[in-house]
């Protein structure tokens, strides 16, 4: 029965985006630790989770426009186009997914533009503070004796 199937996909993505929620979590716990070592390994997670969806997703459409035709409507509709023409408990329970569906999308719309801003202003603090120890950075000079930094330094391409 297309239901039963669909259902176990919706199911699956649900999971998935618990999942990708999670990992989410999981970034923004590095990011605030300032423990950045470990962002890159995060960043992988969470796209590994979003190559899942994505897969996932295209399973979900086939399986969605099954479940349409069997229920006399057109392929692509809704879960709640789906959800009215369905039988008990069919309907509740599409109803159901489109809510759970609804509510991880905002937190993980949430989760990932408050990370987004927390990668911006860590990206921010740094570039300040690394404009700041150039005035304080101390060199060699050509015998080996520590020394200020002054004057600047310029970068000229001999090739141009």
């Amino acid at each position: 029965m297309g239901l039963n199937e669909l259902s176990g996909v919706l199911w699956r993505e649900r999971q998935l985006l618990e999942l990708l929620l999670f990992k989410l979590e999981e970034e923004q716990l590095i990011l605030t630790s300032g423990r950045t070592q470990w962002l890159g390994h995060a960043t992988r997670e969470v796209e590994s989770v979003l190559d899942q969806i994505r897969v996932v997703e295209l399973g979900r459409s086939v399986e969605a426009d099954g479940a349409a035709l069997e229920l006399g409507l057109e392929p692509g509709c809704g879960l709640l186009a789906m959800a009215e023409r369905a039988h008990s408990p069919w309907g509740e329970l599409l109803r159901d997914h489109h809510a759970a569906f609804v509510d991880l999308t905002d937190q993980i719309n949430q989760l990932a533009q408050s990370n987004k801003e927390l990668l911006s202003s860590s990206h921010r603090a740094t570039q300040e503070t690394l404009m700041s120890l150039q005035d304080t950075v101390r060199t060699y000079d050509v015998h080996g004796e520590a020394s200020g930094a002054s004057g600047s330094v310029q970068l000229l391409d001999r090739a141009l």
